[in-house]
């Protein structure tokens, strides 16, 4: 059974930076293409970026684009999220999972990490 741990996320003000770091224990890592996903209160769980499973493709939602980067270490096991000039709206339990083609490839999620932008 697969489990993920993510941890980084706390409160900031608008404009800073958090580096989000999210483990895998699962054996198969490094094949897996990998997603974070954030959910706000009262909203759907969304895809915010992804990356594939050598790190040389990476997609991010419109609303992140230009200061969010996701890369992995897979020898570690581990996604990162690097997230720069954060604005409220970025406010949302982080969360990752794997990815394929028609959404996350896992049913289990991780606890998440809270990230909270003031204003």
């Amino acid at each position: 059974q697969v489990q993920f741990v993510e941890s980084g996320g706390e409160l900031v003000h608008t404009g800073g930076s958090l580096r989000l770091s999210c483990t895998a224990s699962v054996s198969m890592f490094s094949i897996l293409r990998m997603g974070w996903y954030r959910q706000a209160p009262g909203k759907q769980r969304e895809l915010v970026a992804s990356i594939s499973n050598s790190g040389s493709t990476t997609n991010y939602a419109e609303s992140v684009k230009g200061r969010f980067t996701i890369s992995r270490d897979n020898a570690k096991n581990t996604v990162y999220l690097q997230m720069n000039t954060l604005k409220p709206e970025d406010t949302a339990v982080y969360y990752c999972n794997a990815q394929d083609s028609v959404g996350p490839f896992f049913t289990s999620w991780g606890q998440g990490t809270q990230v909270t932008v003031s204003s």
